[in-house]
């Protein structure tokens, strides 16, 4: 086993009908720019009802028909929002959680420890969680996964990665393993993923990589680290 193999989103995603919701961060190959990634997946029509829009350089997942909306309180949220020189990305309402936290002087692990797993059993969908900081001399980025104990929810483990930007590299962390009953959470470290340079030919990549009947939405933002200037991509299965 290769620990330090560098995969190809297409072999990760490829044939998985259901990884969940996904959050991608990393550095393009020639070290230009900062890469940003977050998609959705759903299988029931409440889950499936859901669209991304911008406003004022946020991210919010809104329902596509509101007259469909059984439960709003965990598909509806901000899911990337900046603070400063950080860019927040989650994968649910902890995205003000860490804001809030950063607000008053918290770390991005500090703002999460208020915080645990989605009420959902039998699945206990994990909340996951993504901070990039940006700095003069480059950037890097957190990661977080908050999830079961065990198959009751009977408590919260969490778990916290943190790294350096690296020309080419990126981690990308799901909520899910596969398809299941309940569904199997995810497991251990962020996987390792290859960047693009072209962030069109990323986010079609990563499109195409997930499941036609399952994925909804996805945002892709590139961020130059010399300028601060972005590109952002969004794709909405319902529009």
């Amino acid at each position: 086993m290769d620990i330090y193999k560098v995969n190809d989103i297409t072999e990760l995603l490829s044939g998985n009908i259901y990884p969940g919701r996904g959050i991608m961060a990393g550095e393009t190959p020639d070290g230009r720019n900062a890469v940003f990634a977050y998609f959705i997946m759903g299988r029931s029509a409440n889950s499936r009802n859901r669209i991304f829009t911008e406003k004022d350089g946020s991210i919010y997942t809104e329902p596509f028909d509101a007259s469909k909306v059984e439960d709003p309180s965990l598909i509806i949220y901000a899911a990337v929002r900046r603070y400063e020189n950080k860019l927040i990305v989650t994968n649910g309402d902890q995205t003000d959680t860490i804001y809030e936290g950063l607000a008053e002087g918290k770390s991005f692990t500090e703002s999460l420890t208020s915080r645990c797993f989605e009420p959902d059993g039998p699945n206990w969908t994990p909340r996951i969680s993504c901070m990039g900081t940006f700095k003069e001399d480059g950037f890097s980025y957190e990661m977080s996964i908050l999830k079961s104990i065990d198959e009751e929810g009977s408590d919260c483990a969490r778990y916290g990665f943190a790294y350096p930007a690296k020309a080419g590299l990126g981690h990308f962390i799901h909520t899910y393993v596969c398809d299941g009953n309940p569904i199997p959470t995810f497991q251990g470290e962020p996987e390792r993923v290859a960047m693009l340079d072209d962030i069109d030919a990323f986010t079609d990549k990563l499109w195409d990589a997930l499941d036609e009947n399952n994925k909804i939405s996805l945002y892709v933002l590139y961020q130059n680290l010399e300028d601060g200037s972005t590109e952002g991509r969004l794709i909405n299965k319902n529009q």
